[in-house]
């Protein structure tokens, strides 16, 4: 773990260095921005659930449609403000691509399970979901792949109550009910190549159903049945619950998602200390205002690092091309 400490270090280093909002930043877009990884925050739904429309996504799968409002997105702190985007997206090119080619089904050794990458944190409020959602649109835009958001949160199903589908099965009813086929539960969206996967029913055993041959086996479907889906799951908090723990056993990659100049450096050690490295493991800086190359990473995207198992087995990070 001595490299991965380091790297932190340097990490929150910069954040105190460039913790002053970009210039030409007004009050207001820095508020907006900052806001997006605020937890507990009153939200309204970004999305209602319709009839299926018949479109080819909905084809391939069965749930109910969702119909995506991107300026409700934008109004919800889920997406940076229309003057930020450009520069975000790059910055999301930056972070996607590593996770990408850990992916790729030709990669050589295959990386099991590589499709499925969690996205979680070390405490709540680090802006776990805004990065799994603009993650999740980025990966849309390839044109080699598609995504489907899973709500891995079932303690509070955030993405779930977002989207409008609190009534909709999900992750939940899949590993209760055997007889429940995957493809029948997942929801289309009105965004080309994404789809939603809710969090199901409430269950009080959500920890065992995650830790259960059941997921395991499901997840080994899933991921060979389509090597260029990319199942992207949003999880609870490493060092708060018991699933995110579970699920991290699960996943075949791990984005570990930082708040600059908030989470406490050892809570991203222990966080980091939950996790299998034999897997890529990878850490965002979010919330980070900092001038990288040509890159102006308000978000903190730009300033990325990438965790990978050296052939001696010492943790090497280094930062993504």
């Amino acid at each position: 773990m001595g490299r991965i400490e380091e790297a932190l270090a340097k990490l929150q280093t910069r954040g105190r260095e460039t913790n002053a909002p970009p210039a030409g930043q007004a009050d207001g877009d820095t508020s907006r921005a900052r806001g997006a990884s605020a937890t507990g925050a009153a939200r309204a739904r970004i999305a209602r659930v319709s009839e299926r429309n018949g479109s080819a996504v909905v084809h391939r799968y069965g749930g109910r449609s969702i119909e995506i409002d991107v300026d409700a997105l934008r109004a919800n702190g889920l997406l940076a403000p229309d003057a930020a985007m450009e520069r975000m997206a790059e910055e999301y090119r930056i972070i996607k691509r590593p996770l990408l080619v850990n992916a790729d089904p030709a990669r050589e050794p295959v990386n099991p399970l590589a499709n499925l990458i969690m996205v979680a944190s070390a405490l709540s409020g680090e802006g776990k979901t805004f990065t799994c959602v603009n993650l999740c649109m980025s990966i849309a835009r390839e044109r080699d792949w598609t995504v489907v958001l899973v709500d891995g949160d079932c303690i509070k199903p955030q993405l779930t109550q977002l989207f409008g589908a609190e009534h909709e099965p999900g992750l939940l009813d899949l590993l209760k009910d055997p007889s429940l086929a995957f493809e029948s539960v997942v929801m289309p969206t009105s965004i080309p190549g994404v789809a939603l996967l809710p969090a199901g029913r409430r269950d009080l055993q959500s920890s065992e159903l995650l830790a259960s041959r059941r997921m395991k086996e499901l997840c080994e479907q899933i991921s060979a049945q389509d090597p260029n889906r990319i199942l992207l799951f949003d999880s609870s908090p490493l060092l708060l619950t018991s699933e995110a723990t579970v699920l991290a056993a699960q996943a075949g990659q791990i984005v570990l998602v930082v708040r600059a100049n908030g989470t406490p450096r050892q809570a991203v050690v222990s966080a980091l200390e939950k996790v299998d490295h034999s897997k890529p493991v990878a850490c965002v800086l979010n919330q980070q205002s900092a001038k990288l190359g040509l890159v102006e990473s308000y978000y903190g995207y730009g300033d990325y690092r990438y965790g990978e198992r050296g052939s001696a087995g010492q943790d090497a990070v280094r930062e993504a091309p």
